[in-house]
């Protein structure tokens, strides 16, 4: 680590004193004619498996969240506890904490779980979003066994003021809201965006974990049924304030923060094996999260300098209380937790010609946390308090060389190097290659190998009872090999698409397990191979004058199996699929647009899943495959002073009846309907 540590602070300066000052053409602009540009390749991108997402896939609309976005616009897996309750991904057959996410460079995997909570982040907070699957994780941060999720926000090119309205109402009562408020000089930048959604949630369902008896007069039992419930006890009120303001202070450099703050009160609904009236429970997460990031960018043409600083404050609090019979309320558990890290980022550009692009990059974030749980009667009848107050500093440290030899052949080299504490992982290497088969149609075979480590998190070490500070760091090796094609003919048609095969092995897989002692510890227990193949395209195809069509399609199929040892002679885990991995998973969307009228069609597929090591399917073993679908229909409409648009969507326009996690309850059709309105503030 030291030794990569040298380097990279020996390049950054280089970058900048090296590299000629030319003239800034960000301070001036371009003007460029519209083009179509099919088959890019840029530096950055040489070898990577990469899946980018459009602004107006996210900002379709208010209600989503990239929980949301990414079940019907990705191939990786969903897991969604319920209507806005934890909605985690697994990508390429790992668990959640696999998957790193970065908004604005800054992680957004809680220290103490590893994971991140997509149901938490509005997808209209996001101007920027693009998955990096399996290795190209590597180019932004390590730890993502199974790839990585980039987010970021980005200031408005605006002039005057600006300001933006829409209203949503829903099924179950609920409301939604969104307000941009913005200001803009050629020089300052200013945007505020608030939203606020608010539900009983209280969704009817059928209760397929429950059988009503039918009696005949004499009381003899001559049927049953599955009762149609409501969801209980699952309201929710959700507000996010977004604060961004941006200075281009000329020649090359521009400052810029972003704000970004959260303020949840959820109830966990009842599972649909709970029995009782929910009057006697009081289930609630409540969460108050503070995300800020200050970025300062130097440009030039063949060079850039960069830095971020960075600071997150969350306090998170978990009540259950509940009625033992005597019309008091009893506190059952009153969990609290507090985060403090601070955030500091430095990276560097130098490209040499047109043939060589050399990064180097370190990131910092310094943790501060504090668990505490009161839940624990003692035998004098006083509350323990049990816990850990915790603070880990991670490093993170790449430089990169990027070679295009000629037009056709692409490579790319990568060495990566992490510090969790006062643990340093070994160097974490990289390499990509891609070549061009065919200038026409655009084809290019890509591929790359990697290396990854990801640490415990802190929960893994020190959660009370059962954490495990002897935990090995996970490793593993990924390969990925691809092609993809791109062809079209201008203001015609335009069709894009890949397939990639992966295969990915990972060592010393953390497990929680239950101890004899009757709570849950984690060890490093599993031999995990994870492979496949991930299929995506996208079209866009002008039918005739004023109609378009466009559409894009995602398939996977992921088998993901543990090849340990057996724990005990009767585990028959072994080579079997992980629990609540579904083999195949595949999204389809459809958009035809006439004039300003949009006609959108999202469809998803995932197939059953087990919630058993063993894949057994006895009882509530196995979740069965269930398809997903959604329909949308958009009116926008110019007048002088305003644009408005309406927009009435139907979500699972089927009424399937699913699950995506055991006993959590999911509602059937539903209906929601969106009005907004842009002022033009005296423009024509």
């Amino acid at each position: 680590m030291k030794r990569l540590l040298t380097i990279v602070f020996a390049i950054l300066p280089l970058i900048s004193i090296q590299a000629q000052e030319v003239e800034n053409w960000l301070d001036k602009g371009l003007s460029i004619p519209e083009v179509a540009v099919l088959g890019e390749r840029p530096m950055k991108q040489i070898g990577t498996q990469q899946t980018s997402f459009s602004e107006s896939v996210l900002k379709e609309s208010i209600s989503l969240s990239m929980a949301d976005v990414l079940t019907f616009n990705s191939s990786i897996f969903v897991k969604n506890y319920g209507r806005a309750t934890l909605s985690t991904v697994s990508f390429r057959g790992t668990s959640p904490s696999h998957t790193q996410v970065t908004w604005n460079g800054m992680r957004m995997n809680s220290p103490m779980l590893g994971m991140t909570d997509f149901s938490m982040i509005p997808a209209y907070f996001i101007d920027e979003a693009s998955l990096l699957h399996g290795t190209s994780s590597i180019n932004d941060t390590g730890g993502g066994l199974g790839g990585s999720i980039r987010l970021a926000t980005k200031p408005l090119q605006n002039k005057g003021f600006g300001l933006q309205y829409i209203q949503g109402i829903g099924s179950f009562r609920t409301f939604d809201e969104f307000l941009r408020l913005s200001y803009g000089t050629r020089k300052w930048q200013f945007s505020t965006r608030a939203s606020y959604s608010s539900s009983p949630n209280d969704f009817k369902y059928r209760n397929r974990d429950k059988r009503e008896n039918i009696y005949d007069e004499q009381m003899n039992i001559i049927g049953q049924y599955y009762p149609i419930e409501r969801n209980r006890s699952g309201a929710f009120k959700d507000l996010n304030i977004l604060q961004e303001i941006s200075f281009n202070a000329g020649r090359g450099d521009r400052l810029s923060l972003s704000a970004w703050y959260v303020n949840s009160n959820r109830e966990l609904a009842m599972l649909t094996t709970d029995y009782g009236d929910e009057g006697d429970f009081d289930n609630r997460q409540r969460e108050h999260t503070l995300r800020s990031v200050l970025q300062w960018d130097h440009l030039r043409s063949n060079w850039k300098l960069a830095a971020k600083a960075g600071y997150l404050h969350s306090w998170t609090a978990y009540d259950y209380k509940r009625d033992p019979g005597n019309g008091t309320m009893e506190v059952m558990t009153r969990s609290r937790s507090l985060t403090d890290t601070f955030f500091g980022q430095a990276e560097g550009e130098y490209y040499v010609g047109n043939k060589w692009l050399f990064t180097a990059n370190i990131a910092a974030h310094q943790h501060f946390v504090e668990s505490r749980d009161k839940n624990i009667i003692r035998q004098d009848g006083n509350q323990a308090i049990v816990g850990y107050d915790q603070s880990r500093i991670e490093l993170s440290a790449a430089i990169s060389a990027k070679w295009r030899p000629t037009e056709k052949i692409g490579l790319s080299v990568v060495l990566r190097e992490e510090m969790f504490g006062r643990d340093f992982s070994p160097i974490i290497p990289a390499f990509f290659a891609e070549y061009e088969l065919s200038r026409r149609g655009n084809i290019v075979a890509k591929g790359s190998v990697s290396r990854n480590f990801r640490f415990p998190s802190l929960n893994d070490l020190y959660f009370l009872p059962g954490g495990n500070p002897d935990l090995r760091k996970e490793s593993g090796w990924t390969y990925d090999a691809g092609v993809s094609f791109a062809i079209g003919k201008t203001k015609r048609y335009s069709l894009s698409g890949s397939a990639t095969w992966f295969d990915s092995y990972v060592k010393d897989w953390i497990l929680w397990l239950t101890t004899p002692k009757g709570f849950l510890s984690p060890r490093n227990i599993k031999d995990v191979h994870s492979y496949g193949i991930e299929l995506k395209a996208n079209t866009s195809i002008a039918l005739a004058r004023h109609w378009m069509i466009e559409g894009s399609a995602t398939f996977s199929w992921t088998p993901s199996i543990n090849e340990g040892e057996p724990l005990t002679p009767a585990d028959k885990s072994v080579g079997k699929q992980l629990p609540y991995i579904p083999e195949y998973t595949a999204t389809a969307t459809g958009t035809l647009k006439w004039r300003r009228w949009a006609l959108l069609y999202k469809w998803c597929y995932y197939s059953e899943r087990y919630t058993m090591s063993s894949s057994d399917i006895t009882l509530t073993g196995r979740l069965p495959k269930y398809y997903m679908s959604n329909l949308s229909l958009e009116k926008s409409i110019a007048l002088r002073w305003a644009d408005l648009s309406l927009k009435g969507t139907v979500n699972n326009l089927f009424d399937e009846e699913y699950v995506s996690v055991l006993s959590r309850p999911m509602p059937g059709i539903n209906f929601e309907i969106f009005i907004g309105i842009t002022p033009k503030w005296g423009k024509r």
